[in-house]
């Protein structure tokens, strides 16, 4: 009892005066914020609005670093680098603008007018190396690379996927994770014996070392698909076998029309991958081949310039076939948005 007797209440006035006006100016700082501290308690509604400002700051400023890059290319591509001795410098000092444009009134009486860069690129750009791939050609390869091994190897991927997800046979575990395993390899470390590889087989002139291995699908797509194919209840396929379907039919008739949604995305991105493969050419495919696909043929188009009036010193006109290269790939994502990103949310889920 005397223990409680001595025993001082304090009154938040006196519990006030305990801190300095320094620290007490501080907590009234960090609550306008929407920090509580001793001194002061922020409200729940300030504390979620400066989070929300904050995320937003943090997701603009990403955007911009993601939009600026492309702004500046198409900027680029309008740039007016005609002299070639003052072409990199006009290039290298965009900002938002290019200080002599194609917009000018120098232009307005050639042809193409402002897009002079992509007038060039579509007419004489690609005409190189005595003339054998243009522009069309190098589309055209780059078509065939890119809609061939998708097609066939997102069907073998979901195939893959249809086995590993509701196919039960001995070993079927340690085949998947043996698969997974194989991503964890460094791709540079095996280029030097692909190449060797597919040179022996002469896949290299004829653009096969692009096309071929595409075919045989894709770990990462089979392990989307797969995820995907678990949310699938499986009395579809034992109703199926009870009719007297095989798997073949189960695969044709139930599985593919069902799991279009995670096949079309996987599709998609591999699609994108494959457009923009300049990697995989550049090294695979020789420079003068007429099988170079569009991307290294772009990149080429400074180095050779063989015949076109300024394709090897224009380098805007080589931007300008960049931001060609680039809005396919643009168009299909902005129309296909909605279902890459459903498909890929869904792929986390079970039965």
């Amino acid at each position: 009892m005397a223990n409680a007797e001595n025993i001082v209440e304090t009154t938040p006035v006196q519990q006030e005066e305990e801190y300095s006006s320094f620290r007490y100016a501080m907590g009234a700082i960090l609550a306008f914020f929407g920090i509580s501290s001793k001194t002061h308690r922020a409200s729940k509604k300030r504390a979620k609005f400066v989070g929300d400002v904050f995320t937003y700051i943090v997701l603009l400023f990403g955007t911009f670093l993601m939009v600026y890059p492309f702004w500046w290319m198409v900027a680029a591509s309008f740039a007016d680098t005609t002299d070639g001795a003052s072409a990199t410098q006009v290039i290298r000092s965009i900002v938002w603008w290019p200080e002599r444009s194609t917009f000018d009134s120098s232009f307005s009486g050639k042809a193409g007018g402002a897009f002079w860069n992509y007038y060039l690129f579509f007419t004489d750009g690609l005409t190189v190396v005595n003339g054998k791939f243009t522009f069309w050609r190098a589309l055209l390869n780059n078509l065939l690379y890119s809609i061939v091994p998708v097609v066939v190897g997102v069907i073998t991927s979901a195939s893959a996927a249809f086995s590993f997800a509701k196919i039960n046979w001995i070993g079927r575990n340690a085949v998947f994770y043996f698969l997974l395993a194989a991503i964890m390899v460094p791709g540079p470390s095996i280029m030097t014996a692909q190449y060797a590889m597919y040179k022996n087989l002469n896949w290299q002139t004829n653009g096969l070392v692009l096309i071929i291995p595409g075919m045989f699908g894709s770990i990462m797509t089979a392990f989307f698909i797969r995820q995907f194919l678990f949310g699938l209840p499986t009395s579809i396929i034992e109703a199926a076998k009870i009719d007297g379907a095989g798997y073949f039919r189960i695969f044709c008739g139930f599985i593919l029309p069902l799991a279009m949604p995670a096949i079309m995305a996987q599709g998609l991105l591999s699609f994108m991958g494959c457009w923009n493969n300049y990697m995989g050419s550049y090294i695979m495919i020789p420079d003068t081949s007429s099988a170079v696909n569009l991307p290294h043929a772009i990149a080429k188009m400074d180095g050779y310039g063989g015949g076109g009036r300024y394709a090897s010193i224009n380098y805007a006109a080589v931007i300008a076939g960049s931001v060609i290269c680039v809005i396919p790939v643009m168009i299909l994502f902005a129309c296909f948005q909605k279902l890459i990103i459903g498909s890929l949310m869904l792929t986390g889920s079970k039965e």
